[in-house]
């Protein structure tokens, strides 16, 4: 890049008690560029972000905005140098409104009053540039968690700032919104604003990035151009090894071997919810991972959320092993041999003030009932067994599950559900927001427990990841199951034109 960085760090380090999360790292962000920071969970990156924007102290080194050396004592304070971040959580107020969302904190004033019309109709616009046309007087809370990002975004870029740090902005939208969000970007790194992007996806790295940074260990393993930088170079210096490669080509090239039919263990005629999902027929069966593949608002979440009872069928019918049943709550499911790792880790999945051992052991207490008490050392037992079966990086069973990365979170809940030994396991969005050495990990599990005879339904917002792992692939809709293809014989393209309202 030509011309002075706007943000540069020059050996900085960062230590918590027993980790050193950064060594030694330079970095620097030059105005009118898109720069990717890119490595696995616990790579650095969020300690790095955390260092750059005030809310931790660096131990070594220094920081430079515009040439200056600063020490921002508080995420405040770098806001108020030019620095604006993004974070992976929509961190808002969901019982405001819109409105009061985007200008939370620097609200315009008329005769010393809160200058209402103004702040409408600003919002209005701040999201018109993210072609997002809504009520921005409505309370947030009634709009979807992709919206409610899109309304952080909007945020975001609708003050001047110089740097702008989006960590995940893309988690919760679907391929449409991040059209339009790397649109926005594009315009704002052409007005020389400085973007430092961080994400999981490789598709999106390459779309949008300028230059690449890779972290490895707390350390900063280099610094690339894009377009020098190979997909499977990347990701072999994101985990450090070339088997990695490999292990990428093979699964491109090896789909799921086609499987005879057996008969089901759970399937639903006609099951829906009105106002939540329209009628569907599903069959999952023993020994195969069923696939949905679908936009933000198909309806695979509901019918997950339908198949584990977390909502009530009020039309169809179910049946578990040829046998009528109705789910009328989770408990229903649970008792049934069924588990559910849901989208939201953060809201609906892990007990962030619980330890590892607390969350591991929650579904299997639901399981035997309230009143058949698991001791506390079977308890530690269970933990210890499986903190080492999915090789769970944390220091003891007893660390509150709040304290892991995203991707060992993931696999205490993915434990929480094997200790029930259930018949059917519901994953939906397994591998968001993890780095892709834990997407291969966590997919490898889920594949070995599948040949076991266990039934999977597999939900992910990568058409891609869909098409690898699936056995059956049903496609969604506007909340309708539009086709059913065999996961074998499938391709990325044919399950798009399904989307897309094409014909099979």
């Amino acid at each position: 890049m030509t011309g002075s960085p706007i943000l540069e760090t020059i050996g900085i380090s960062k230590s918590f008690p027993g980790v050193k999360a950064l060594q030694n790292v330079d970095f620097s962000l030059f105005p009118g560029e898109i720069h990717t920071l890119m490595g696995q969970n616990g790579a650095g990156k969020s300690t790095l972000i955390n260092v750059l924007t005030g809310v931790h102290t660096h131990d070594a080194g220094e920081i430079r905005l515009g040439g200056d050396v600063v020490n921002f004592a508080t995420p405040l304070h770098a806001e108020a140098a030019g620095i604006r971040t993004l974070y992976q959580e929509v961190n808002l107020c969901p019982n405001l409104s819109v409105a009061e969302n985007v200008f939370a904190g620097r609200q315009p004033k008329r005769h010393g009053a809160i200058d209402w019309k103004t702040i409408h109709a600003r919002a209005e616009a701040a999201l018109a540039d993210l072609n997002v046309f809504l009520d921005v007087t409505k309370s947030l809370d009634t709009y979807p968690i992709a919206v409610q990002q899109m309304v952080a975004i909007a945020r975001a870029v609708s003050v001047d700032a110089r740097v702008l740090i989006l960590d995940e902005p893309t988690s919760s939208l679907d391929d449409g919104e991040v059209a339009r969000l790397f649109d926005v970007l594009r315009t704002l790194k052409q007005s020389g604003m400085a973007i430092l992007f961080v994400t999981h996806f490789l598709e999106q790295t390459y779309a949008i990035s300028d230059r690449i940074t890779v972290m490895r260990n707390g350390e900063r393993e280099g610094q690339y151009l894009a377009r020098d930088l190979p997909v499977e170079l990347l990701v072999s210096k994101m985990v450090g090894h070339e088997r990695m490669t490999e292990r990428l080509k093979r699964a491109a090239d090896e789909p799921p071997a086609h499987k005879a039919a057996v008969p089901p263990f759970f399937e639903m005629r006609g099951s829906g919810r009105r106002g939540v999902m329209n009628p569907v027929d599903i069959d999952v069966q023993p020994g195969q991972i069923l696939g949905l593949a679908g936009l933000l608002g198909s309806g695979r979440t509901e019918t997950a959320r339908l198949l584990f009872g977390a909502e009530r069928a009020d039309a169809g019918a179910m049946s578990i092993d040829g046998k009528p049943v109705k789910l009328r709550s989770p408990r229903d499911a649970v008792r049934r041999g069924i588990g559910y790792c849901p989208e939201d880790r953060k809201k609906e999945g892990i007990v962030a003030d619980l330890s590892i051992r607390e969350n591991i052991i929650l579904a299997l207490q639901v399981q035997r009932g309230w009143w058949r008490v698991i001791r506390k050392a079977k308890q530690r037992q269970i933990a210890d067994d499986y903190i080492k079966r999915l090789d769970i990086k944390a220091p003891d069973a007893e660390q509150p599950i709040g304290l892991l990365s995203g991707g060992n979170q993931q696999k205490v809940l993915l434990a929480r559900w094997l200790a029930t030994e259930p018949k059917m396991l519901i994953l939906d969005e397994p591998t968001r927001g993890i780095d892709v050495a834990a997407k291969f990990e966590i997919m490898d599990r889920v594949l070995a427990l599948c040949a076991k005879g266990l039934a999977i339904v597999f939900i992910s917002s990568e058409v891609s990841e869909v098409v690898r792992v699936s056995h059956r692939i049903a496609v969604l809709r506007d909340r309708r199951k539009v086709a059913e293809v065999e996961g074998h014989a499938a391709s990325e393209d044919q399950v798009y034109r399904l989307i897309a309202g094409g014909s099979r």
